[in-house]
């Protein structure tokens, strides 16, 4: 058998027969809503808040403020936390 042939069938076993990968395909790695966070901004500018637990992302928060631009808020802001303590204790 020529030597060619046998490293190309050699590659294909390896390849057919290794486990799959657990590495996520970039794609799903870019859709993400939020790819950038911002670290402060007054209360008074958001009129609501939106939570994302998508698989893949972190979690993210969206804040939609009085002139209806959307960014995406650091989930680990004081404040933040705070709301967020503060709605699950109500909640439960």
């Amino acid at each position: 058998m020529d030597v060619k042939l046998l490293a190309v069938v050699a590659a294909l076993t390896v390849v057919i027969y290794s486990p799959p990968s657990e590495a996520k395909p970039i794609s799903l790695v870019e859709r993400c809503y939020c790819r950038a966070t911002i670290n402060t901004i007054p209360k008074g500018l958001i009129r609501e808040l939106r939570f994302l637990h998508t698989p893949n992302c972190p979690f993210q928060v969206i804040a939609k403020l009085k002139s209806n631009k959307e960014v995406c808020l650091n989930p680990e802001m004081r404040w933040l936390k705070n709301y967020l303590k503060n709605a699950i204790h109500k909640k439960g």
